[in-house]
């Protein structure tokens, strides 16, 4: 039986909190990648097993694995109008 070499690939995740409860995960770096949880870490194994199986469709279609081009977080204050 042949060896197959293997090499990790880390991407960044966003959480944030589900309207309905739970959480949501997403992948910039991978469009279309989001699972869900209902807490953290459902949410981050779920998201994990979406980003294995996105990388096997891409590698089983001939395509390159995205490369992260730096995710840069920030928060922005702007004015808003007083309600009248």
């Amino acid at each position: 039986m042949p060896h197959t070499a293997t090499q990790t690939v880390s991407y960044s995740v966003f959480y944030e909190p589900a309207p309905e409860g739970g959480y949501v995960a997403m992948v910039p770096a991978l469009p279309g990648c989001h699972s869900q949880g209902d807490t953290l870490q459902e949410a981050q194994r779920n998201v994990t097993e979406a980003i294995e199986l996105y990388l096997e469709t891409l590698l089983s279609q001939g395509e390159d694995l995205p490369r992260e081009t730096g995710i840069h977080q920030g928060k922005v204050t702007v004015p808003v109008p007083s309600p009248s």
